[in-house]
């Protein structure tokens, strides 16, 4: 301990004198915008059995060639560190005390007990935590443009979490005592999980043994009436005596399997439509393969979107029909009614769109990943640009992405459980969804980064033209619902209101809490969360989202009612629901949930 101390010392010494700290005067900042990242450095004490931790002044010079405009105020990065001499030497004080007193630790990941008992770990921890916050401060503190900032951020982010002690067996002492008791069989089995993973190409998030789609997920009654090479279209079977006669169309995101929107009975959106009395067409979107890599974005709006519409006319025998849009569903289905409305057509009594953009202003967190330099490496690569063959985006891509975006939850706390502790995953559908994600043919996804991700061409009249038409939002004149999730990482809720301004019809904007996710998926009956709404006898919704926000009112529950409600409005009259599903022309396949949503990488 006392080695450990002393190294701890020196390293706080070579930062700051502790009388100048104690006072509050921190060492004048150095003219280099990443001087902060330089000594003291926070990691670089040598732990047993742990290397020390890179040196961060060699990393400034590769910040600084990734923002060269970037830097910390004087006055607030004096104060950081003054904040940080007088936290490390409080720590150190604490340490050095003749019976120690080891910190409260209030990250979940040293609540354990193993982590008070042990003065050396409770410890290490504790200055894990300190040196973490500062990182990240700083770069908060960070003087430059947004992009920038949340890149720096991001990589701060990535950066610490990995560097966690209770990543590594050596500095755990949970694992350590796993090891102990189970006389080294946790280790053993903590490797082949690891061997186990490294074949498939990504963590184990929950136990996939207890899953099965169509026996104990999707598993909502129905049929699929018709294919092509990238969707299947399902019909579900209706569950009241009456039904509405317009149906209504879901398409999910392409990136994902359809089934997060029928996971279980009682959460399935699907099932609590039919229980509302709406008839239900889903689209199912195609795993890609080789034989599909050619595919570009007019062939999924085309062959997607637009051929599901066409059968759903067919086979219901209503020239109108409802649509709902979900995640880049949604971005998709919007550029669709747009190429319809272009060619005089205008098959939608209504549009609802979930957690969807349309305006890319504001891509959150994902916009770390796009720049020009990663769109032309994808156009390269997989898009077929000049006449090169045409690949893929894998699944298991999009899945490791997102889980990187929480990477305490989604990544570093399987990696100490599954392979420092050795245990198997509990079993958690949504978790199984968000590891079964869905291949894109390179072109259409190259195409997809370039025109919205990155030059944000869909909000912009005829900008874009797509199966030959020109795309314009405004021609979409239906009644709009359009639901955004306060705390969605994916698509900011401020996002997804600026959708308002790009369409015409009656709009209706609702906000939920929680996530990109479980915000959407929060059926009634578990009473959970809340939602808020806006005055409905309001003509015109205010032009900024925060004062939408202001002028809203918080309601306990579930949104789903407030949407069904609406969407009744948009149903036609009741009628009673034919004995078959399908149709003459496009008479049933094979039962919900079909064949494509089985497909995995």
């Amino acid at each position: 301990m006392q080695q450990l101390f002393e190294s701890w010392l020196g390293a706080w010494r070579s930062f700051a004198d502790p009388a100048r700290a104690a006072a509050g005067d921190a060492p004048s900042p150095s003219p280099s915008p990443f001087a902060a990242f330089q000594p003291p450095q926070p990691f670089a004490f040598a732990m047993p059995a742990m290397p020390p931790m890179p040196d961060w002044s060699g990393a400034a010079a590769s910040f600084a060639g990734l923002a060269p405009v970037a830097s910390v105020p004087p006055a607030r990065l004096q104060k950081l560190q003054a904040d940080y001499s007088r936290d490390c030497l409080a720590l150190i004080q604490q340490a050095s005390a003749a019976t120690p007193t080891v910190p409260e630790l209030k990250d979940r990941r040293f609540s354990a007990d193993a982590w008070k008992a042990s003065p050396a770990h409770g410890f290490a921890a504790a200055w894990y935590l300190l040196n973490a916050r500062y990182l990240q401060e700083l770069a908060d503190a960070l003087e430059t443009d947004p992009k920038t900032r949340e890149r720096i951020r991001f990589t701060v982010q990535q950066w610490t979490a990995a560097a966690s002690p209770s990543n590594f067996l050596a500095l755990n002492p949970e694992a350590q005592k796993n090891l102990v008791e189970t006389q080294g069989e946790s280790l053993r089995l903590g490797m082949m999980n690891l061997l186990a993973d490294m074949q498939r190409g990504k963590i184990s998030q929950t136990d996939e043994s207890q899953f099965v789609v169509g026996k104990n997920l999707a598993v909502t009654p129905g049929a699929v009436v018709y294919e092509n090479d990238l969707i299947q279209l399902i019909q579900y079977t209706p569950t009241t005596a009456t039904v509405f006669e317009r149906p209504l169309l879901i398409v999910p995101p392409c990136i994902n399997k359809f089934y997060i929107l029928d996971l279980q009975p009682e959460n399935s959106l699907v099932a609590h439509a039919l229980s509302c009395g709406h008839q239900v067409f889903l689209v199912s979107w195609r795993n890609a393969d080789a034989s599909v890599a050619h595919k570009t974005w007019d062939d999924y709006i085309d062959e997607g979107l637009l051929a599901a519409i066409d059968v759903v006319q067919q086979v219901s025998g209503r020239e109108q029909i409802n649509t709902l849009g979900f995640c880049v569903g949604g971005t998709m289905l919007a550029t669709a009614l747009a190429v319809l409305a272009a060619r005089g057509e205008h098959p939608a009594a209504s549009m609802t769109l979930l957690t969807s953009m349309l305006d890319f202003s504001d891509t959150g967190i994902l916009d770390v990943f796009v720049d020009e330099a990663h769109v032309q490496m994808r156009e390269q690569t997989i898009g077929g640009k000049g006449g090169a063959p045409a690949g893929l985006m894998r699944g298991v891509e999009f899945a490791n992405t997102f889980s990187f975006l929480r990477p305490n939850d989604l990544v570093w706390n399987y990696v100490v459980d599954n392979y420092l502790k050795g245990r198997t995953p509990a079993p958690f559908d949504l978790l199984y969804w968000n590891g079964d994600s869905t291949s894109l043919p390179g072109p259409m996804y190259a195409w997809y980064l370039r025109n919205t991700y990155l030059e944000n061409k869909l909000r912009e009249p005829d900008a874009l033209t797509v199966c030959g038409e020109p795309v314009d939002l405004s021609r979409i004149d239906v009644p709009t619902f359009i639901y955004g999730s306060r705390e969605d990482h994916i698509v900011p809720w401020q996002t997804a209101y600026a959708s308002t301004s790009l369409l015409t019809g009656p709009l209706k904007f609702v906000l939920g809490a929680s996530g990109h996710i479980a915000g959407v998926i929060n059926p009634p009956a578990k009473r959970k969360r809340s939602y808020w709404s806006y005055d409905a006898s309001a003509k015109e919704l205010p032009e900024s989202a925060n004062d939408w926000l202001d002028a809203a009112v918080e309601h306990p529950g579930s949104w789903w009612p407030v949407w069904i409600e609406w969407l009744d409005q948009y149903g036609g009259k009741k009628v009673k629901p034919r004995a078959h599903l399908g149709c003459a022309r496009f008479p049933v396949i094979e039962p919900a949930p079909g064949r494509y949503v089985l497909q995995r990488d």
